[in-house]
């Protein structure tokens, strides 16, 4: 493993979200006021995700008092606490950025239902046990560069 591989597998978060394009989340995020700490729901729809690895980002939008207002979230800030998935879009493109033009009702994406559903939640369940079994497996192997721990005598 090279150098920028082994600080993304120290830095990163184990396991992310199987989040994809389309799909309704709401996203929790820790903000601070003054001295106080607090986790703000942001709820809105993925128009797009960018990036791999420890960059990997996702933009939402989501509609506030008639006005469209989306946010980047990187996936492993540690000040994203979650992202929950409220509902999976069915959608086509990669980019959903000609939602930026649409208003009212025009903004709703279908909803992912039936067989092609529970495939994806199949899918998305094996990814996130890989992902677990892979940052286990990290978290088991020892440092190359630390020593031998000594054996207590007693």
């Amino acid at each position: 493993m090279n150098l920028i591989q082994t600080l993304e597998a120290e830095n990163g978060k184990d396991v992310i979200p199987a989040v994809h394009v389309g799909d309704t989340v709401n996203v929790h995020y820790l903000i601070r006021e003054g001295e106080k700490e607090r986790i703000q729901i942001f709820s809105g729809t993925v128009l797009s995700m960018s990036g791999r690895g420890i960059n990997k980002t996702i933009t939402v939008r989501r509609i506030v008092q008639g006005e469209g207002v989306e946010r980047i979230f990187p996936l492993h800030n540690p000040r994203v606490k979650e992202v929950e998935i409220v509902r999976r879009g069915d959608v086509r493109r990669a980019k959903l950025f000609y939602l930026r033009d649409r208003v009212g009702k025009k903004t709703r994406v279908k909803e992912l239902l039936g067989d092609k559903a529970r495939r994806d939640q199949d899918r998305d369940a094996s990814l996130q046990a890989a992902q677990a079994a892979a940052a286990a497996e990290r978290a088991s192997k020892k440092p190359a560069g630390e020593p031998e721990a000594a054996e207590s005598e007693e």
